[in-house]
């Protein structure tokens, strides 16, 4: 039942305020405050899905009462109450963010459709909240290593500056992960995460799919494209695999980290962009600016701050813990019980040889569970597992 808070210091008015809500159909848990101040002290100490609050007040008037719902609950609706004279002020509050202002004496059809809307947009402001979380629980990093939790430390300072990001390591061990973080822990987690595949992606390509391309660019180019670069625009672009972009991307991703401006092909038209750039690669870039592979400038524009994410075998005492992480969701995505591992079990793939890193592991738990009885046993590890322990 959605709850809602009254603040008003006119007893009449929240009297035919809470008579008409509580008539309606949807029924309403309704708290009340005479005035601002005891208003926002209810605020702090309830969770609450709609505020209907007056704007000319003792003690506190509506505008402080906005402000402070705002550092409080910044998700929470707050419909202004206005009187004749404070229309003006009522725009403000617009202007401040309130969700909408309704005039006294109050319109029942207005006040009611009102609030239904207030309180849709708190429902769907909770739905995207719980699916954030969802994601951000897909993209967890497991482990309480001293390496993971030195990344993590560096997450947590890198992530709300505006420094470039280069993540480097072995294929398979988290460099997506680490990018995910850096975008959820950022000021632009509201805006788009957009991953790009490098390597995966044709060279003829490539640069039709980061910066767009406009009709009759190419044969089958028939209508005009937006690029990744323009889908990221206020938010984060991943540019995995970097090292394997053609020298032509190159230049052009340059140009759209000097100029924050990017040219569709076919286009001499320019676009102005917002994002921010983390790149990976499983490479050594001064090996490949050596071979003339990769160009140096972009390096330096790329690599203002470096992650290293080390390989599974560097950090061994992750295993244990990553080993019981895939159990469970590997249990979840099959709708069965989660089987037991073994401390043996757990001892001998802890001294294996992780070539493939967490991505192995993650397939190694699923065909031991999947082959395995109820318990995981040493014995089933040497069985199904064929990788020569270090």
């Amino acid at each position: 039942m959605p709850t809602l808070l009254i603040i008003e210091d006119e007893d009449a008015i929240r009297r035919v305020l809470k008579k008409i809500l509580l008539e309606e159909e949807n029924k309403y848990d309704i708290d009340e405050a005479e005035d601002g101040l005891s208003g926002v002290e209810m605020i702090k100490k309830n969770k609450y899905d709609l505020v209907l609050c007056d704007i000319k007040m003792p003690k506190m008037d509506g505008l402080e009462v906005l402000s402070a719902c705002q550092k409080l609950q910044p998700e929470l609706p707050v419909v202004m109450i206005s009187g004749h004279g404070d229309l003006e002020t009522a725009v403000q509050t617009m202007r401040m963010g309130a969700f909408d202002y309704i005039s006294k004496p109050p319109d029942l059809n207005r006040l009611l459709n009102t609030v239904r809307i207030a309180l849709d947009h708190t429902q769907l402001a909770k739905e995207n909240k719980q699916l954030k979380k969802k994601v951000s629980k897909q993209f967890e990093m497991i482990g309480k290593s001293e390496e993971l939790d030195q990344i993590k430390s560096m997450i947590d300072k890198v992530a709300p500056t505006e420094a470039r990001v280069l993540i480097t390591g072995e294929n398979g061990t988290g460099k997506e992960l680490v990018a995910h973080w850096l975008h959820e822990k950022s000021d632009r987690n509201k805006g788009p995460f957009i991953e790009v595949n490098c390597a995966a992606i044709p060279s003829e390509l490539i640069e039709s799919e980061l910066f767009g391309h406009v009709k009759g660019a190419f044969t089958s180019a028939n209508k005009d494209r937006a690029g990744k670069f323009e889908a990221a625009n206020g938010g984060t672009i991943f540019l995995d695999e970097i090292g394997d972009m053609s020298l032509s991307a190159q230049a052009k991703v340059l140009r759209a980290l000097q100029e924050n401006r990017v040219q569709r092909v076919g286009s001499d038209k320019d676009i102005k962009v917002d994002v921010r750039v983390i790149a990976a690669t499983n490479k050594d870039l001064k090996d490949e600016i050596d071979g003339k592979r990769f160009r140096e400038d972009l390096y330096h524009r790329l690599a203002v701050i470096i992650i290293h994410v080390p390989a599974l075998k560097d950090r061994r005492a992750d295993i244990p813990e990553l080993i019981k992480h895939f159990t469970e969701k590997i249990a979840k995505e099959q709708g069965t019980k989660p089987k037991v591992f073994e401390p043996e079990a757990i001892s001998l793939l802890e001294q294996l040889n992780w070539t493939g890193n967490i991505r192995e592991l993650r397939n190694v738990v699923e065909r031991l569970i999947i082959l395995g009885d109820h318990k995981i046993t040493e014995a089933d590890v040497r069985r199904f597992v064929q990788i020569k322990a270090t």
